[in-house]
């Protein structure tokens, strides 16, 4: 096992962070927004730190530990691929749990590995949520059209408030939903920087109704939807091929989301063009769960049809 050099990290390590995490996404792939800074502060510079460093003084691994209001110890880490499998992992670990004996632990993986996977289960974590990244590259994209009679219109302040139905139609059955306000919901999109009104859509019956929703941040599928009595006939797959031809007339050369790995939809995704580029999760302490609320819990639009379940918000991105 070589031996590293182990320090707390300091601002100037930031390039360094950013390297192996880059380093790690290459190699596993998983959030290719991690190596944003706002991504890499949040999750590699909290309240705690530990960083080692071989001897030519490359920064290998990585843990940071952040403490929460309610009394949850927040751990995120990596490790470089050429020094897994050398209890590096496991020292981390240990790290953060010395820390704050007794408190609950919530690991936070947006790049997974199977080293990880054995790591943290071997280390009495069990995982919570996960769900794969998956990617299209535009190169072809398939055409679904709308049932006779379906029409589709933008966000905008008019049909901000069906958006909301919809969104509370198609997911409101589910366990895990979490049946915000219509303000709290709407807010969501309208402080995202990255939100697209215009290439987000609402879809409507014959009559009127509100039946299906996309929602499109930067170049990420962020949800999608369909009311229980309109799901299987492929609404929510032309919301998706929609938004693929919408965002590569705008430049884009790709488009991203995130989908629940026990949700069949990622196959229906693959079919679509969409190819897996990771997986991101979250694990806990075995022996202390952590207290009901205190998950990041959102919907998990899942299916283009809508017949998933609920799970886990894991990051700036609803799953999809």
């Amino acid at each position: 096992m070589a031996v590293l050099q182990w320090t707390t990290l300091t601002p100037n390590d930031f390039d360094d962070v950013r390297t192996l995490a880059q380093i790690c996404l290459d190699h596993d792939g998983g959030l290719p927004d991690l190596v944003d800074e706002a991504h890499l502060r949040r999750y590699f510079f909290g309240d705690e730190t530990m960083a080692g460093r071989d001897e030519l003084g490359e920064l290998v691994a990585i843990a940071s530990l952040t403490y929460d209001e309610v009394g949850t110890r927040m751990v995120s880490g990596l490790v470089h691929p050429s020094f897994r499998r050398q209890g590096h992992g496991e020292s981390l670990v240990s790290w953060a749990r010395k820390k704050a004996p007794g408190m609950p632990m919530k690991v936070v993986a947006e790049t997974m590995s199977p080293e990880a996977e054995t790591l943290y289960a071997n280390s009495g974590l069990t995982r919570t949520y996960a769900e794969y990244v998956m990617c299209h590259d535009l190169s072809h994209i398939s055409r679904i059209p709308l049932p006779e009679g379906v029409t589709t219109e933008p966000f905008t302040e008019e049909t901000a408030h069906d958006f909301f139905v919809a969104y509370r139609e198609s997911f409101g059955d589910q366990p895990l939903f979490p049946n915000p306000s219509e303000e709290d919901w709407l807010a969501i999109s309208r402080q995202d920087p990255d939100f697209r009104p215009e290439d987000s859509r609402v879809a409507y019956s014959r009559g009127g109704a509100p039946i299906g929703l996309v929602t499109v941040s930067g170049n990420w599928i962020d949800q999608v939807g369909v009311v229980p009595t309109w799901r299987g006939h492929r609404i929510g797959a032309h919301l998706v091929v929609r938004t693929l031809t919408a965002l590569k007339a705008a430049g884009e050369k790709s488009v991203w989301l995130n989908v629940g790995v026990t949700n069949p939809s990622w196959e229906l995704y693959k079919r679509l063009g969409f190819t897996v580029h990771g997986t991101r999760a979250r694990y806990e302490d075995r022996t202390t769960r952590l207290p009901n609320g205190q998950d990041e819990a959102t919907t998990d639009a899942g299916a283009p049809d809508g017949s998933d379940e609920a799970a886990e918000n894991l990051g700036e991105h609803a799953t999809a």
